[in-house]
C-alpha cells in the first residue's frame, strides 16, 4: 500500500505490517483513504481529529461573505438629500460593502418608473469611479432596486476617532 505521512508526504509502497508499525510509533492512527487505487493510498492521521473537523464542516475557515448596505428612496426626494445618500454609499462601496439603493413608490408614483429608472442611472453614473452594477433596476412590487458593487478590493483606512 502507498502510506501518506501526517503532514502529507509521500512515504512510498509499503506493506501493512510496516504502515501499523509507522503509525503505532507516531501515536496515530492508519486510515485507508483510496481504496480503489492501485496500490491502495493509506494515511497515518488523527482519526479522531478528522472526524471532529468533518463534522464541524469547516466553520474554522474565514468567511469571504460581503455585507450589503441600502439605501432607501422616494421619487420625490430632493437633489440634496440624494446627494448625502450618495456620499454615504460612496464610503460603503469604498469600505468594499455591495449597496442596494431601493426607491419606494407610495399612490401614484408608480405610474411613472421611467422617471425613476433615470434617477438610479444618474445615480449609478456618478458613482461608476468605485461601484459596477451588479443588478439592473427592476421594479419589485412597489420598489424599483439596483445593486452595485465595489470595483477593487481596496479598502479605506479606518478614521481614528480618537485623534
Amino acid at each position: 500500500m502507498r502510506l501518506i505521512g501526517p503532514n502529507g508526504e509521500n512515504w512510498g509502497i509499503v506493506s501493512r505490517e510496516e504502515a501499523l508499525r509507522k503509525a503505532r510509533e507516531l501515536d496515530l492512527d492508519l486510515v485507508e483513504v483510496a481504496p480503489s487505487a492501485n496500490p491502495p493510498v493509506c494515511r497515518v492521521m488523527d482519526f479522531g481529529k478528522f472526524l471532529y473537523q468533518q463534522k464541524r464542516g469547516g466553520r474554522g475557515q474565514p468567511r469571504t461573505k460581503t455585507e450589503v448596505k441600502e439605501l432607501r428612496l422616494r421619487p420625490r426626494t430632493s437633489e440634496h438629500d440624494r446627494n448625502i445618500k450618495i456620499r454615504k454609499a460612496r464610503g460603503w462601496l469604498e469600505d468594499g460593502k455591495k449597496v442596494r439603493i431601493r426607491v419606494q413608490f407610495r399612490g401614484r408614483e408608480i405610474t411613472y418608473p421611467e422617471l425613476v429608472l433615470s434617477d438610479l442611472k444618474v445615480i449609478a453614473e456618478q458613482l461608476s469611479d468605485v461601484a459596477k452594477v451588479e443588478a439592473p433596476p427592476k421594479l419589485e412590487g412597489r420598489s424599483m432596486i439596483m445593486m452595485l458593487a465595489p470595483l477593487g478590493q481596496r479598502k479605506r483606512p479606518r478614521k481614528n476617532p480618537a485623534s
